[in-house]
């Protein structure tokens, strides 16, 4: 190679040129080595960096655990031995002339709940006990994509047709920040993650077996979005523009690290506009009895939103022993819709109901949340902790409707309006205690919350004579909804050289105090429960590993479980809380099994049942033509399933990775009298491969399948999504440039849903835009050298039910 490179350049230059002293490279080769055996060990990952922390080179041992670099410059480098199950190995080395390391020792670590690498060139994946973390840095795409689209690459995180989160095929779970309960995510998760960047965003982890230190709510786990990375003394940080068409718009955001002496401060927060042309719709509903009917609706709608968010963090270390840290976040949005729909109602003798209506609509939304958390180490073990907590938190939503009727045929109610304060407030307490005795853990820790919930509504009805809006008192009410939990826990970890094993019981009483101011009524509820969480891991010598989990979690109703309040902006269906929703209890089993040689593959099994599941009915009044929806304590659900992650370099360049979710459900409960049961299967597909150019240019492709969503009456429809981007780095770890697109081959996809009762059959389709194509503009600044010191245990509120667009299995 050197001679042909001679040859190129002799044909460029003079003579002079030809005789100049070519330039001088190195080789640098060794071996992997286990300490205790002598053996060479295969596929260990092995990277070479300067002296600044740039990476040069990684690549994987062969059979025998040899490597080779070649081509190296003289300098100042560090060998980084990475192998799972042993112990980080970094070796500082001049060069000067190429370089035999010989056997390089490794010894196995002391502990078999280290994180397990399941991919190859900078993992992407790590299994743990009880968690998969997926590295977005790792991955081109996240220059380009949102947290939303991202979610789609997670194992056992998928998006359904309307871009609700689901977490193994339910959409029952907990998001956190950072570990911590957030006031943005927790209500409106979708726009947010939306309008958040990828590329501020370290990783999402999984935590599909939470253990006893995390509250119980969440059916089907908890998702941890991390921010923060390692920073140190100095400022980094990074700024990303974005834009979408036709269906989004612009987009900024990013993320900010500082580190002073025993200050520190991290930050992140972004902005986003995000709206649809008007799309169509339609609704049919069939029914049978003495006078069955046929009812046609047809719509178009478009709507507008902007969110926007900002959240930091700061840490100050009063000695080795005593750390103060805080957060602190802002989060607000704006949504407005507008609709057209003409409804048409049909007898055995023809037309006996028609209009059209003009539903605007617009929804304003605020909150934040701060927390001041105290850690106290001691001297004799640094991992010794004791931590203090509080956290305050509020959020706040208004919802305001206008609906005006035209071309009325029978149809007699007047024009009117609904409007809808709710606010959230909650403060928390928290006490946990972490002492470590060589090879056994104790956790341990106490916890108070007391939670507010109101809910102001009211329905206005026009006076045709005067104009004005009238309340009308027998659908106008205030909510009252107060919540105190007061929760223990202790858990337990032993570990063995092979074996690793993590136990632990939460108590958590739970007191409910419910009223309706403008009625009089009340409502109060007393619960208790004792949750258990056990997890068994095995490692074996080809470096894999086996673990098997078992828990009990709870699905509070959260507000808009128990919110009573009505939405008739369609007034042949009508949608409410119950105020007398009880939480549900799941048992969740589960086995995983993850091996990593020069691929990777992780396969898991589950199985879940709980009882007196909350469900959402729908049931048909022929009285008034009306269809009601509501949630009961009435469904009894099982599931069985599968979930697997298959990742393999077929090239240093080109990666493929496969993932899937499928479970089959159960569901059974009592609808209207009637014993109402439905099963089938349940999940995803998702496939990704990627390619990496030289100087920086990346390719990515993935599609998605998913099967249709089962429900207790009924069905969505299934769907595919497609997906390509490119990305290019302009300067190298700092500035960088993407596009994509997203569906280019359907401009628009179908949302259906079939839902079946006694008396009636009902079906729903809607048109979303579904082709989008995507720019983007990362750009990195900054540096730093010494880590910041967190806490390492704060307030985790996760008990309460999934988010408001997740589903209720």
């Amino acid at each position: 190679m050197r001679f042909f490179l001679l040859v190129l350049l002799g044909f460029g230059v003079n003579a002079t040129a030809q005789t100049a002293a070519p330039l001088t490279t190195y080789d640098i080769k060794g071996s992997v080595v286990d300490s205790a055996s002598g053996k060479g060990l295969d596929y260990i990952t092995v990277g070479l960096k300067t002296d600044k922390n740039i990476g040069v080179k990684s690549g994987l041992t062969g059979t025998d655990g040899k490597f080779t670099f070649t081509g190296i410059k003289a300098g100042k480098y560090s060998l980084v031995i990475v192998a799972v199950g042993y112990k980080q190995r970094n070796i500082s080395f001049d060069l000067s002339e190429s370089k035999d390391m010989g056997p390089i020792l490794i010894t196995a670590s002391n502990t078999n709940l280290k994180e397990v690498i399941v991919s190859a060139d900078r993992p992407l994946i790590k299994q743990d006990i009880d968690k998969i973390s997926y590295d977005l840095q790792a991955d081109p795409e996240s220059k380009i994509n949102s947290v939303l689209e991202m979610m789609r690459k997670v194992p056992l995180l998928s998006l359904d047709a309307e871009e609700n989160i689901q977490l193994k095929g339910s959409g029952n779970y907990k998001i956190l920040i950072n570990g911590k309960p957030s006031g943005m995510v927790d209500k409106n998760p979708k726009d947010i993650l939306r309008s958040m960047p990828a590329s501020s965003i370290q990783s999402i982890e999984v935590i599909t077996n939470p253990p006893s230190k995390y509250d119980s709510e969440g059916l089907a786990g908890i998702i941890n979005i991390i921010t923060n990375k390692k920073i140190d003394n100095g400022y980094n940080g990074s700024v990303n523009f974005n834009q979408r068409f036709p269906v989004g718009g612009p987009g900024v955001g990013g993320s900010f690290n500082f580190k002073q002496g025993k200050f520190g401060a991290s930050g992140y927060g972004g902005f986003n506009s995000y709206s649809s042309p008007a799309t169509d719709s339609y609704n049919t509903r069939l029914t049978t009895g003495a006078a069955p009917t046929d009812l046609t609706q047809n719509s178009s709608r478009d709507f507008d939103s902007n969110n926007g968010y900002l959240g930091t963090e700061l840490s100050f270390e009063i000695d080795s022993l005593n750390l103060i840290s805080g957060q602190f976040g802002l989060n607000g949005g704006k949504f407005a819709n507008t609709s057209l729909a003409k409804s048409i109602l049909r007898g055995s003798t023809g037309i006996i109901q028609g209009y059209d209506i003009l539903n605007v609509g617009k929804s304003l939304r605020d909150g934040y949340d701060a927390s001041l958390n105290y850690q106290l180490g001691f001297r004799k073990n640094k991992n010794r902790l004791l931590t203090f907590s509080y956290r305050v938190y509020t959020y706040g939503e208004g919802q305001d409707n206008s609906l005006t009727v035209s071309n009325r045929l029978n149809y007699n109610i007047p024009d009117y309006s609904q409007t809808n304060d709710g606010y959230s407030s909650e403060q928390t307490v928290q006490v946990d205690y972490v002492h470590p005795l060589k090879k056994f853990t104790i956790e341990g820790g106490i916890k108070g919350i007391i939670r507010a919930n109101e809910s102001d509504f009211q329905y206005n009805n026009l006076n045709a004579v005067t104009g004005e809006y009238v309340p009308d008192l027998s659908r106008t009410n205030k909510f009252n909804n107060d919540q105190s939990i007061w929760g223990a826990y202790n858990s337990y970890q032993y570990n063995l050289k092979n074996w690793g094993f993590k136990g632990g019981l939460r108590l958590e009483e739970t007191i409910v105090d419910a009223d309706f101011v403008s009625s009089g009524a009340q409502i109060e509820q007393n619960y208790f429960n004792l949750i258990p969480s056990v997890s068994v891991n095995r490692k074996f010598k080809n470096m894999s590993s086996i673990s098997f989990g078992y828990t009990q979690r709870i699905q509070r109703p959260g507000i808009w479980n128990l919110n009573p309040f009505v939405d008739r902006s369609n007034p042949n269906f009508e949608s409410t809380g119950n105020p007398n929703l009880r939480p549900v209890l799941s048992n969740n089993f589960q086995v995983n099994y993850s091996k990593f040689k020069k691929g990777s593959i992780n396969i898991g099994m589950s199985y879940a049942f709980s009882n007196n599941t909350m469900q959402r009915i729908a049931v048909f009044d022929p009285a008034t033509n009306i269809t009601r929806s509501t949630f009961e304590n009435i469904g009894k659900d099982k599931s069985i399933g599968s979930n697997f992650n298959v990742n393999y370099p077929i090239t240093k360049q080109w990666n493929f990775s496969l993932s899937g979710n499928l479970n089959y459900v159960f569901i059974e409960g009592i609808v209207n009298g009637t014993l109402t049961k439905n099963d089938g299967m349940r999940g995803y597909f998702f496939g990704s491969s990627g390619y990496r150019f030289e100087k920086g240019l990346r390719i990515n492709a993935n599609m998605q399948y998913m099967t249709p969503y089962i429900m207790l009456q009924g069905k969505g429809n299934s769907n595919v999504y497609f997906g390509l981007s490119a990305s290019k780095d302009i300067i190298k770890d700092k500035l960088s440039f993407s596009a994509s697109t997203n569906n280019p081959f359907n401009k628009f996809r179908n949302f259906t849903n079939q839902t079946n009762g006694g008396n009636f059959s009902q079906f729903s389709s809607s048109t979303s835009y579904f082709r989008s194509f995507g720019v983007s503009m990362n750009y990195r600044f900054g540096k730093l050298k010494e880590a910041i010191k967190k806490n390492k245990r704060g307030i985790s509120n996760d008990d309460v039910s999934g988010s408001s667009s997740g589903g209720t299995q």
